[in-house]
């Protein structure tokens, strides 16, 4: 009952949203009938695309449906500039105007007021619609176009180095590279994940860190896309932890098929990583919000950490940062985390920052450490401003 709830009010949103950009974009720009029947039949179809894409996911061929998902995920980014663009453009225009009417309106006299002014002409006011309109799309354009090449170009490379407690002087430089909230599904594919594995490779690891939402879709859908994490190397593998996405996907069938593929899942349980003379535990848990979806899997910190010597460095591979701080007084030294995107794509980039108190890059609290990925991939529309795509190089530091 809640994800109908949610997808109903989603529903919702989504037409009224059509609605609006029909009457700015369509209806107030020109009395034409060919051109507001234009707007309505491309507006409905794009609409159906958004709210219907998982429907047609189902009965279409997979080249046709990477189309689809390409127009309408990528139209649902467009949307929202639109209507933020719309927005500002039409408030900047409406302060201009009152600005400038108060300027030319004359002094006050004592001669009797003149009659008011006509009003504004139906040409003015359709012009005035266009100029919005057009300001709109022009802005939308530029900023949808720069965050799609940003989504797809090769992600940046962030440079940490962390000092761990506990960490042998045999390990001192270590490193591990961290990737995270991947989302292979209808736009990230197989491409996408060799360039991928190609950058970490390059970074020559000693460990690999995948820290949950790899996929969005099942295992006969997207496993050659993802089967690319096999080329990965590094000295002592490669591992990964469920996100909240692997839920929705199939957790236990992911689970199976990575383990397949060579790539342990820590399900809420730590092992050794290093040499038997000079080691550090790699804890994994579930996702925070793992029980919610019915799995019996769900996050376990003391599971996780049973059994463990409590002195020795460990680092945790937990999909949210929700729970940095119980973890830290758990010993643990360097938590690696993803989940918010980082907001992914101004404005969100605000609310995420409003609503997570860590919600991206590196925070230390009484010499324990949180790193908080802003992701490898994306999940929606391919775009990325002010929150570009990452993959994490930390070094360890005893």
């Amino acid at each position: 009952m809640r994800y109908l709830g949610f997808f109903a009010i989603l529903g919702v949103l989504t037409v009224l949203t059509h609605l609006y950009l029909y009457r700015r974009i369509f209806r107030d720009t020109s009395g034409h009938p060919g051109w507001r029947k234009a707007g309505v039949f491309s507006l409905a179809a794009l609409c159906l695309l958004m709210m219907g894409s998982r429907a047609l996911a189902l009965m279409l061929p997979e080249s046709f449906m990477h189309a689809l998902a390409t127009i309408g995920w990528t139209w649902m980014g467009a949307a929202i500039y639109l209507i933020l663009a719309l927005f500002l453009v039409g408030s900047v225009r409406s302060l201009i105007g009152l600005v400038w009417h108060r300027r030319s309106r004359p002094a006050p006299s004592a001669e009797p007021s003149p009659a008011p002014a006509p009003a504004v002409s139906e040409e003015r006011r359709q012009f005035l619609a266009r100029a919005t309109a057009g300001g709109a799309m022009l802005a939308t354009g530029g900023m949808v176009g720069y965050g799609t090449w940003r989504a797809f170009h090769p992600p940046v490379i962030n440079r940490l180095a962390v000092r761990l407690p506990g960490l042998p002087k045999a390990l001192d430089g270590f490193s591990l590279v961290q990737i995270s909230d991947i989302h292979v599904g209808p736009l990230i594919r197989r491409h996408f994940m060799d360039a991928m594995v190609e950058q970490c490779n390059a970074l020559k690891p000693d460990l690999m860190c995948i820290t949950g939402d790899l996929v969005d879709g099942s295992v006969s859908e997207l496993s050659h896309a993802v089967a690319a994490l096999t080329n990965l190397r590094s000295r002592y593998g490669s591992y990964f932890v469920t996100g909240n996405h692997e839920y929705y996907s199939g957790d236990e069938e992911w689970t199976e098929a990575l383990e397949r593929m060579g790539i342990p899942v820590l399900r809420n349980r730590h092992v050794s990583i290093g040499e038997p003379g000079a080691s550090f535990d790699l804890v994994g848990v579930d996702d925070w919000s793992g029980g919610r979806s019915g799995s019996p899997h769900r996050y376990d910190l003391a599971q996780a950490m049973a059994g463990r010597d409590p002195e020795r460095a460990s680092v945790l591979m937990a999909h949210q940062p929700a729970n940095w701080r119980e973890a830290s007084r758990a010993g643990i030294g360097l938590q690696l985390s993803g989940h918010t995107h980082g907001g992914q794509f101004f404005p969100f980039t605000l609310v995420v920052s409003a609503i997570w108190e860590h919600a991206a890059g590196h925070f230390e609290e009484n010499g324990h450490h949180l790193y908080v990925s802003r992701g490898t991939g994306f999940w929606g529309p391919p775009v990325r401003i002010a929150a570009p795509p990452e993959i994490v190089h930390v070094t360890l530091l005893s």
